[in-house]
């Protein structure tokens, strides 16, 4: 298979020159232009971020690519599902209310914002996955699959149970709707190590479904009938103490992931932009963020999600390790063992390799890329 090409800028911007301009101009090189947008609607699937975090993307993206789209003769608007856990996203109303205090609004970003998964997160299309290994029909959000063009907009950061969230997990996981979330998830249902649980109650807090309990010694436990394996309570424990017993979860998570993400890219124009700054350890899900793990990078675009990921991964793991940041903290403690990658070594029972693989084996891209750089 062929190399595919993935445009960088990096994040540079000398007096006369600024981000917005140098995006536009990366993706207007990457090929976003070839893409027939008249009259056309354009999905542009961003994440809005958790009320409290604030790594998530500025607006201002959001605004230069709904701009381009526009002058292309394209109707833009930003979209994404609701989500599983405890939160301000779990609902339409919530989740809009969210996005318009994280500052996305028709005013600040030139368009539209709709939930794609509706009111409660059941207007969802059953979507055949070509290929697919892991789902027969993936559940996505109605106004992704009604729009005519798909534009992912995303910010690449470290999670807890997929190593990197970057433009793959935006597409599988973000745009199912809560029943295709909970249909990626359900393979992987973490435990508790009784020996080092606090009994703190961050883990119940952050446990949308019930499924965590404390017993007669204050120790947590969780109960796999209720537990969808979403991960948010391992990312939650500031004590390590929950953690995914099955080593096959997380990889197959990440096969989901991909096989989501051809069901939504299936078929149709799609284009991929990943910003990779602020990368933090976890996911902009958090109703928090910890200091950055690396140095800012760049933005990438391409048409091909997957060597968009892998070429931002591995920018990643060339760049430093931040002082102070958990990356670095993980990194010295006492028995530590060096991944030689920045991703796992920030949530070692994770690999993202797996996603990628997967990724390429159905189809969806190629892990082989040619990088070309954007001034």
């Amino acid at each position: 298979m062929e190399p595919s090409k993935v445009y960088f800028t990096d994040m540079r911007a000398l007096p006369g020159t600024n981000l917005q301009q140098k995006l536009k101009r990366l993706i207007l090189k990457a090929g976003i232009g070839q893409i027939d947008f008249q009259d056309k609607y354009a999905a542009i699937k961003i994440h809005f971020g958790e009320p409290g975090n604030l790594s998530y993307l500025r607006p201002n993206f959001a605004k230069t690519v709904a701009d381009a789209v526009k002058e292309l003769g394209g109707r833009p608007f930003l979209t994404d599902c609701n989500t599983l856990y405890v939160g301000r996203r779990k609902n339409a109303l919530d989740h809009i209310e969210a996005a318009y205090e994280n500052g996305f609004s028709p005013f600040s970003t030139g368009c539209q914002i709709i939930i794609a998964d509706g009111l409660k997160g059941t207007d969802e299309v059953d979507v055949p996955v070509r290929g697919g290994e892991y789902i027969r029909e993936a559940h996505i959000g109605r106004a992704v699959m009604d729009a005519d063009i798909f534009i992912s907009l995303s910010h690449f950061k470290g999670h807890e149970s997929t190593g990197f969230g970057g433009a793959i997990k935006n597409i599988g996981m973000g745009c199912g709707s809560r029943a295709g979330k909970m249909d990626m998830h359900c393979a992987g249902k973490p435990d508790v190590d009784k020996s080092v649980c606090r009994g703190c109650g961050v883990c119940m807090k952050n446990c949308a479904h019930g499924a965590i309990a404390f017993d007669e010694n204050r120790k947590a436990g969780i109960d796999h009938g209720k537990c969808v394996g979403c991960g948010r309570c391992i990312g939650a424990c500031n004590f390590d103490a929950v953690y995914n017993g099955n080593d096959s979860a997380n990889d197959e998570l990440n096969c989901k992931m991909a096989e989501y993400a051809k069901a939504v890219v299936d078929g149709r124009p799609a284009f991929h932009i990943n910003i990779v700054n602020q990368v933090s350890p976890y996911c902009d899900c958090h109703g928090e963020n910890d200091t950055a793990i690396i140095p800012d990078v760049g933005m990438f675009a391409s048409f091909d999600p997957v060597a968009l990921d892998v070429a931002c991964a591995d920018a990643c793991n060339r760049m430093p390790v931040m002082p102070g940041s958990l990356l670095d903290e993980n990194l010295r403690a006492c028995g530590a063992r060096d991944h030689h990658d920045h991703f796992t070594n920030v949530s070692p029972n994770t690999d993202w390799r797996s996603c990628m693989e997967h990724g390429e084996k159905i189809g969806l891209g190629t892990h082989s890329y040619e990088l070309i750089t954007v001034k």
